[in-house]
């Protein structure tokens, strides 16, 4: 398993100082208690860390994944993926928002033809196109968009576990599950076949504990 260098020194504080609590972690990094929980989360579930009330983290030296962490990697993206909520590059940013909101999402996929993705546009990204616009109906979102090939992605093969990884590790609140291949010209094409957001993975984590249950 690679570790992010900040999961590294993670670990390194709670070897050199352990037990030690989350906040006073923060505090050596100089972060927040909110920017660490995912990493203090994923170093938990593997076995890497042990976590106790009131008493916080200490160093596992026999390191094992947790049966949750065990199933996180054996799940694949094609079991838990969304439909996928797209528009053309060609449609304004107003239809752009319109669709955001009445599909109640935090982001769209740009296709093309055939479904070939071209991009993301966020709400960030609309709300600073509306910064000093004042007519969103005649600015299509291909001038404001993220392009390819700054698009963060996943595949429906692809575990859990690494395309949540993907969403905390890159900020991003969706990623778009795509089916890659090679078109008649010989270009590298990826056709959206669904996404995968945090709420999907919201979901899985109480899946996985009601089974416990």
């Amino acid at each position: 398993m690679e570790w992010t260098d900040r999961q590294q020194r993670i670990v390194e504080i709670v070897k050199d100082t352990g037990p030690i609590t989350g906040e006073k972690i923060a505090a050596k990094l100089d972060l927040s208690r909110a920017t660490l929980r995912p990493d203090l989360t994923l170093l938990t579930m593997f076995g890497v860390l042990e976590a106790k009330p009131r008493v916080g983290y200490s160093y596992r030296e026999n390191t094992r994944p947790s049966p949750i962490m065990e199933r996180l990697l054996q799940l694949r993206v094609s079991s838990y993926k969304s439909m996928p909520v797209t528009v053309l590059e060609s449609v304004s940013i107003y239809e752009a928002t319109v669709t955001m909101f009445t599909q109640n999402v935090g982001s769209l996929t740009v296709v093309g033809e055939d479904r070939v993705l071209v991009g993301m546009i966020s709400r960030k990204d609309i709300m600073k196109a509306s910064l000093g616009n004042s007519d969103l109906q005649q600015v299509p979102v291909g001038v404001v968009m993220t392009r390819m090939p700054n698009i963060y992605m996943t595949t429906p093969d692809e575990p859990v576990y690494s395309a949540a990884k993907k969403l905390v590790q890159h900020a991003v609140d969706s990623l778009p599950v795509v089916e890659g291949y090679v078109d008649e010209n010989g270009n590298e094409c990826y056709e959206v076949v669904g996404r995968f957001t945090k709420t999907n993975v919201t979901k899985l984590f109480v899946e996985l504990a009601d089974a416990r249950l």
